[in-house]
């Protein structure tokens, strides 16, 4: 009987902390797969507000007019795919936009890609900040129902 393939999903934005779980995932882990997942904030959401354009009808929006949020997005996900190779993880990109919360799209794909195991970074807040402002990570770990691998900064 083959063995299941072993799945880890990486959310990295591109930050020292997320460079830094990379390293650990690739220090302490064997995975078959590991998607090196960044979420993005489309700058298109929804229909434009309604103008009133008083030389003819409104022009119309250029075809090859690009979300520049997601082409930032993809900058740091081949980033993030590439030190994630270079560490030697079997790395593959994935772009998704946020829907809603950016830790309800990690937990989501997580059950999309059936993943054994979320590593993801933290800021380590502190005192008062920690409590009125809860991390992705912590967002990620007390909701999803996946294990997750959560690496604080460096000291």
């Amino acid at each position: 009987m083959p063995a299941e393939e072993t799945v880890v999903l990486i959310a990295f934005d591109g930050s020292p902390t997320a460079r830094r779980a990379v390293h650990y995932a690739s220090r302490f882990l064997t995975v078959d797969r590991a998607v090196v997942l960044t979420v993005w904030s489309p700058l298109h959401r929804g229909s434009e507000p309604t103008a009133f354009d008083l030389d003819g009808p409104p022009d119309p929006p250029e075809a090859d007019e690009a979300d520049i949020a997601l082409g930032e997005a993809q900058r740091t996900n081949a980033a993030g795919v590439e030190l994630a190779v270079a560490a030697g993880l079997p790395a593959e990109p994935l772009c998704v936009a946020q829907t809603y919360t950016v830790w309800g799209t990690i937990i989501a794909v997580a059950d999309d890609v059936d993943a054994d195991l979320i590593v993801t970074g933290t800021r380590a807040t502190t005192g008062l900040r920690s409590l009125v402002q809860s991390s992705v990570a912590d967002h990620v770990r007390r909701r999803g129902h996946r294990p997750v691998l959560i690496v604080p900064p460096e000291p």
